[in-house]
């Protein structure tokens, strides 16, 4: 894969296409079915795990105070839900392996 700023869905189906040479119709309807899977299953039991890739989380945050950097005004920062990812042992010690990028 070449050096990319963001990776997007379209790269992912265009590189599924490429490699198994289905049609890439096909290709983006599938890239978007496993995102809404993973959607849906943080929605229900709030833990995503693929094995050998990593495990996305709900974690809740708890209302705070947070300030405005322009105009130092506080304000209140209401309390929300954030997905977080732990990488997989085998994906780290992939990005791990590699010297420099």
């Amino acid at each position: 894969m070449t050096e990319l700023d963001n990776i997007t869905r379209l790269h992912i189906a265009e590189s599924i296409h490429n490699e198994f040479g289905l049609p890439k119709k096909d290709c983006i309807e599938f890239v978007s079915d496993i995102i809404d899977i993973i959607i849906e299953g943080l929605q229900v039991s709030q833990k995503v795990k693929i094995h050998n890739f990593g495990t996305f989380i709900v974690r809740n945050k708890k209302s705070r105070i947070g300030r405005n950097p322009k105009t130092k005004k506080e304000v209140m920062i209401d309390e929300r839900k954030v997905i977080s990812f732990k990488a997989s042992k085998n994906v780290l010690k992939y990005l791990n392996s590699f010297d420099g990028k």
